[in-house]
Parts: C-alpha cells; structure tokens; sequence
C-alpha cells in the first residue's frame, strides 16, 4: 500500500468511495473510521510520506529586482504584473485572488474584483474583494495598502501607474485587473513573468508569504497578521507551523505577542 501512490492521496480517495457508496451502505464511514484503517493510514505516512516542497516567500530585495527592471517601461502589461505583485505582497493576497485560473470551466466571475470599488489617495488605495478561499459565504473583504514606510517600494505609486493606464486603454470595462487585450489575467500570465526573474521555488504563494514575513519582521502581533491575511484561526496556526521563516520572524520580532497568540 502507497508503493506507487501517496498516502495522503490515498486519504483523500477513500473519503470520496465513501462518499459515492454511504446512499447505498449508510455504515461505510464507520468502516473509514475503524482503528485498522486509521492505524495503516498512519503508518503508511511515516513509512512512505514525502516532505511538502514549500516555495519561498518573496522579499523586499525581490520587489526591488522587479521594480527596477520595469521602472522606464510604460507597457501596460509591465504595470500590471508590478501593480499586482506589489498588491499580492504587501495585501498578503493569494495568486488566485489576483488572476482567473488557466482553464476556464474553473472560472468563477463572482470573484472577479470590480474597478469601481477602488479608491485611490496620496497615502494608500483600497478595493473590495468579493469572494476568497476562505470566504464560504462570499461575504467579500476590503484590501487596503498603504504606502509603506519600512522600505523603499511604495505601492500606491505603482497601483496608480497602473490605474491610469488601464482607464485610458478601457474606459468601459468593469473589471480591475485587465492585460492589454482586455482580458483578466490568468495564472499563466502572472506566473511566466514571474519565472523570468526567479526559479521554481518562487510562486503564487510567495508573495503572500514574503508579506506575512515582512510583517513579522516590523514586530506586527500575529492576530494582526492572521486578519490581514484572511486566515482562520486554525489554518493561520498550521501555516505558520509549516514556514519556519515566518516562525522565526515571530518568534524573535514579537516574543510576547507570539506566546500569547498560542495560548
């Protein structure tokens, strides 16, 4: 058993045989539960589980390889892909949140952010977000930036770049975050401007890690970070456990705070 499949995998299949048999065996999931198959589950994760490849999080001396790379361009695909990964990071924002997925059948459109929800002044800008991973009930939240004092990057500089650009190339359209054919971007696009400038163990999530981070870094108390985040308390817990570059960053930035939050 798990020879040529991971345990977790293996996991996740039962759940879903149980599912598609309990209408016909109401007892199934009394079976999934019994002691010997959670005690071979188990024992086939430590004997055959595989470590989980976590990309890095992004840092600042990250952004600033972007940032001056594009810093002459007026391509309005440039200032977008800025716009947004400055967004990404300093919003604590998943990729997702950002961009439509590559296969279009997964495409949700009420979670595509609106341009009528942003608001733009000289110290920060802020727009709604309509639905999110962990927003069951698409209650929506407001991401707010603000020009950020702790480096040398500011994003609202680069949002605005971005805004006049694409209000001049598409007066009409509704939504925020357009390419220049006028289309939402997709993973696809964010992710091979991405790779130009880093490895493979850079990604979507690296942003929203790199930011968590830097957070961290400034002595910001985690259940600030965790609503900043829009993470639960339960995931929060879990995340920080399984990136120990933000573990760290708690742990000596913000000791008291960080005793506390797990209490």
């Amino acid at each position: 058993m798990s020879h040529h499949i991971k345990p977790s995998s293996v996991d996740t299949y039962l759940s879903g045989i149980c599912q598609q048999l309990e209408p016909y065996y109401p007892a199934v999931r009394d079976a999934r539960k019994s002691p010997i198959v959670h005690r071979t589950l188990e024992g086939c994760k430590r004997l055959r589980g595989s470590p989980t490849s976590r990309k890095r999080a992004l840092t600042v001396d990250d952004l600033r390889t972007v940032v001056n790379h594009y810093k002459a361009s007026v391509s309005h695909n440039d200032l977008l892909f800025v716009a947004m990964l400055l967004t990404g990071f300093f919003g604590l924002m998943r990729l997702g949140e950002l961009t439509t997925p590559d296969d279009i059948t997964l495409l949700n459109p009420r979670k595509i952010t609106s341009r009528s929800s942003v608001k733009i002044t000289d110290g920060d800008y802020s727009f709604f977000l309509p639905g999110h991973k962990a927003d069951r009930f698409f209650e929506g939240n407001t991401i707010l930036i603000r020009s950020n004092i702790s480096t040398d990057i500011n994003p609202v500089l680069h949002f605005r770049a971005y805004i006049n650009s694409r209000d001049n190339t598409f007066p009409l359209s509704s939504e925020l975050w357009l390419t220049s054919d006028g289309k939402v971007p997709t993973r696809s696009f964010f992710m091979q401007r991405l790779r130009f400038f880093f490895a493979t163990n850079v990604g979507g999530q690296s942003m929203r890690a790199g930011g968590a981070t830097l957070l961290a870094e400034l002595g910001v108390a985690p259940h600030l970070i965790q609503a900043t985040g829009r993470w639960a308390s339960q995931t929060f817990q879990i995340y920080i456990r399984k990136n120990p570059v933000l573990l760290q960053a708690l742990i000596y930035a913000n000791p008291s705070s960080f005793k506390s939050f797990f209490k």
